[in-house]
């Protein structure tokens, strides 16, 4: 039955203008009827055939299990002028099966160079070194052959109830004995047994004659309650248009102590192929594989809910995350949401290779090769797991079995893992367990990914992706932040990253960073704190906008001291000196006592709001520089050195209690012997001018002039009384 699916997604053969001898035709006629062995005998003393021949002789090799034979005629199909891409990529597939991963990826290399937008080519591309992970017996799953196992097929195993249903060949209990063209064995029946308790081999078999017929009947799959069942079998009414007869599925249900008459699946067509069903454990969600039109590759799997009225809706095409060009197939769900599927397009070890992924409401996870010893370099399929998560069967037609295709059991020694695993403990700094932290993880860029509580033991674990860099924060009342970093690039499985909280005490330092327009926390601020000691810690503000601290052994009455120097891009630099007494427990708000905001830095700014600038006073009726003055100027030298692509206006400005042309005049030469004082301090004097506007630009209604008579106080004539400092270029 694998090999009936399998054969929908093999090579498409082109038409052959070459002329053919009677035997070569004979093998053409035999081969379409999948009578391999046969095709075999009638072209492997042939010297001289043509492509098609060659083709149909490499396939059969393989078909009938005659690798080293098949590698041999492919290599020889792979020369010829007129070899497809197709050829090319089962050349490969067969080196892998033959152990030669160099030589297969190397032809993988030239379909690559054919067929570069194919799924397959990009796999690869993406780890070229995958075998050497998945070569690796990393003691997960422990392999056993069944004694049950014949030399004849035996595949398929699906849990029912207690017991377990197979497909297989080796059971004859007719004197008419019907054979399979393609393998030369017996069509396939269902079996069901009694599997033991410990070691898992399957006893007290008995043939399911109630669904059994002429043809090939399995596999099966059952809901979790028993009640639901499908069988995939063969279209025994009629073939398709090519003369083959497709597999379909028929759907059983168990009503009132007996099983329904088989009901045919609705998506059931001639011309395709629909079988090897998945229910889940509900019965009313149905995963399947399908040749049908539409669908990426040979073989696709699909999906399909039953809806409230029983009628089954719409099949959806699994994506490109599960499908390739190639195969897939063999589809099993487990309830914990496990899909395990069979493929030969996943970069795999040879033939059909298990893979796992797990479906939950976020879709379809990372689709994870399980490698040695579950997969091997032949065809390995059908893996189901039990309810418990710790055994399973599955089939392979690997060397050291019993016969054609053998059902192995496996006790899954360690959890299934997609990707790596980060754990820890969330502890305080005495080492005790916190239970209750909650902790985040976050990715690179600090977005969040998944959350957790911590329990009694505190702690904690995330299943998470390959070659990644990740933050974890935890938090708990009465406790500061633990903040840790871990990344996956290393090769173990399991990446261990401990969390420190440490105890609120009666003592804290918190300073918030705002912007001084939008008055909101400000993310990203650098800031470099240093305390009494010289000690300097160097931090970065989250989304928040603050810094909080713990005062570690501070008591009422103690003095702290510290620097806080804040930097951001496109924002003005602010260093200050904050200095207190311990005078009651709780928080220290720094910036309650503290301006601790920051200024953009913009074209059209004015420097005396960005920074504390006092007034800058002249003698009456002079513009000499005074002591006072050049205090507050060197502030804007300060500035301007920090910043060397900056540009100023220095501009003076007056009240209006003086002539008008006096006032332009003063405040010009007052502007001008500023902006003189600050060229002298600085690289590039160019950078700042002075300008005088005497009373033109008067901020509130303060005009005197004339016959208008001001009421203003001293203190608004003051408001008019100003130097600005504009910035007019900013590189």
């Amino acid at each position: 039955m694998k090999k009936i699916i399998y054969l929908v997604g093999s090579l498409i053969l082109p038409i052959c203008v070459i002329a053919q001898t009677p035997s070569v035709k004979k093998a053409d006629r035999l081969y379409k009827n999948y009578s391999y062995a046969k095709v075999i005998e009638k072209l492997e003393e042939k010297k001289d055939i043509n492509t098609v021949a060659k083709r149909e002789l490499a396939e059969s090799y393989k078909m009938t299990g005659q690798y080293a034979k098949a590698e041999e005629s492919y290599a020889r199909l792979v020369e010829a002028p007129d070899k497809t891409a197709a050829d090319v990529f089962a050349y490969a597939q067969v080196l892998k099966m033959n152990g030669k991963y160099q030589e297969a990826t190397a032809q993988m290399d030239a379909y690559g160079s054919m067929q570069a937008n194919d799924s397959r080519v990009k796999l690869l591309n993406g780890n070229k070194n995958y075998t050497q992970e998945l070569l690796v017996d990393k003691g997960q799953f422990a392999v056993k052959n069944l004694e049950e196992n014949s030399p004849e097929e035996d595949f398929g195993a699906v849990y029912f109830k207690d017991k377990v249903v197979f497909t297989s060949s080796k059971h004859v209990l007719s004197l008419a004995k019907r054979k399979w063209n393609g393998n030369n064995l017996n069509f396939l029946d269902l079996y069901i047994s009694k599997p033991d308790s410990a070691s898992s081999e399957l006893r007290h078999i008995e043939r399911l004659s109630s669904v059994n017929k002429k043809y090939h009947e399995g596999p099966a799959s059952y809901s979790k309650d028993g009640n639901v069942a499908f069988f995939t079998v063969d279209n025994y009414e009629s073939t398709s248009s090519d003369g083959t007869r497709k597999l379909q599925l028929f759907e059983s249900k168990f009503v009132n102590g007996k099983w329904s008459k088989l009901q045919a699946f609705p998506l059931n067509n001639k011309e395709y192929s629909t079988g090897h069903a998945a229910l889940t454990a509900d019965g009313n969600t149905l995963y399947f594989a399908s040749d049908m039109p539409g669908g990426k590759g040979g073989v696709d799997l699909y999906k399909i809910v039953r809806g409230a009225d029983g009628a089954w809706g719409t099949a959806e095409n699994m994506g490109d995350k599960i499908n390739t060009e190639g195969n897939e197939m063999f589809p099993f769900i487990h309830e914990n949401g496990l899909l395990f599927f069979a493929s030969d397009g996943h970069p795999g070890l040879g033939g059909l290779d298990v893979f796992v992924t797990k479906i939950n409401n976020d879709g379809i996870g990372k689709v994870m090769n399980l490698g040695v010893p579950i997969n091997g370099t032949k065809d390995d399929f059908a893996m189901v797991l039990n309810q418990a998560q710790n055994k399973g069967y599955f089939s392979s037609n690997r060397e050291g079995g019993k016969g054609n295709d053998d059902i192995y059991s496996f006790d899954l020694l360690k959890p299934l893992v997609f990707g790596k695993i980060i754990k820890g403990v969330a502890k305080d700094k005495e080492g005790n367990i916190l239970a209750g932290t909650n902790v985040n993880l976050h990715d690179a860029n600090g977005n969040v990914l998944k959350n957790v509580v911590t329990g009694e033991n505190g702690n904690y674990s995330f299943e998470v992706e390959d070659k990644q860099d990740f933050k974890l924060a935890g938090a708990k009342e009465n406790y500061f932040d633990g903040l840790n970093t871990a990344n996956t690039r290393g090769v173990e499985p399991v990446v261990i990253a401990d969390l420190v909280l440490e105890k609120d005490p009666s003592f804290s330092l918190l300073a918030l960073i705002t912007d001084n327009e939008s008055h909101q926390p400000l993310e990203g601020v650098t800031m470099k704190i240093t305390d009494e000691t010289g000690k300097v810690v160097d931090y970065v503000t989250p989304a928040s906008g603050d810094y909080r601290t713990p005062l570690i052994n501070k008591k009422l009455g103690d003095g702290i001291k510290y620097k806080l120097e804040l930097s951001k891009p496109g924002y003005l630099n602010k260093t200050v000196d904050f200095t207190k007494t311990l005078d009651k427990p709780g928080e220290v708000k720094v910036h309650e006592a503290l301006d601790l905001t920051m200024g953009k830095l913009q074209v059209g700014g004015d420097l005396s709001k960005l920074i504390e600038i006092n007034p800058i006073y002249f003698d009456l009726n002079k513009f000499n520089i005074r002591p006072d003055a050049a205090k507050e100027l060197d502030k804007i030298v300060k500035v301007m050195t920090e910043y060397p692509n900056m540009f100023i206006e220095l501009g003076s400005h007056t009240d209006c209690r003086a002539p008008i042309a006096y006032n332009a005049s003063l405040s010009d030469k007052r502007a001008k012997a500023s902006a003189a004082y600050i060229k002298l301090k600085i690289s590039r004097p160019e950078r700042i001018y002075g300008k005088g506007y005497g009373e033109s630009k008067l901020k509130n209604g303060c005009a005197c002039e004339g016959t208008i008579k001001s009421t203003c106080t001293e203190e608004e004539h003051q408001q008019n009384r100003r130097t600005e400092f504009i910035i007019v270029k900013l590189d």
